[in-house]
């Protein structure tokens, strides 16, 4: 579900963002995006085994990892990889699943619904952040 309301009820409802494939290059789309959310007041966490911290905040090799509940997972990763993530999503407890602009997967975006998650695909947090919520964030 991409309305409106949707999307605005998603941002304001997630304060815990778990990135998925969130790059510590700060050129990269994904390291962009968290940063202006995490600016926002959200909790930014790093998923991406690559890595040990990024943005000040610890990083996660995958989402099973994390020992504190997740609102909304944000996924920057290729279609075909997103299936598992959903499932993981879903096994963590999160609310959301969010799958970045240009990332459509039906079968992830079933698994989310199934387990009652709400799914955004092909859209930007950042952009729909600054289009919906703008500064009240």
């Amino acid at each position: 579900m991409s309305d409106i309301n949707t999307l605005r009820r998603v941002l304001r409802d997630s304060r815990t963002i778990a990135v998925v494939g969130l790059s510590a290059d700060a050129l990269r789309p994904s390291h962009e995006v968290a940063k202006y959310m995490q600016q926002r007041g959200y909790r930014i966490v790093p998923v991406n085994p690559k890595y040990g911290e990024i943005l000040g905040e610890t990083c996660y090799p995958d989402l099973q990892s994390i020992p504190f509940p997740v609102d909304l997972v944000d996924v920057f990763r290729k279609p075909q990889d997103c299936a598992p993530i959903a499932r993981d999503a879903a096994a963590i407890g999160a609310r959301a699943l969010w799958l970045q602009l240009g990332v459509i997967n039906e079968e992830a975006q079933r698994i989310a619904e199934a387990a009652g998650l709400t799914v955004v695909a092909d859209r930007c947090v950042k952009i729909e952040h600054a289009r919906l919520l703008g500064h009240s964030g």
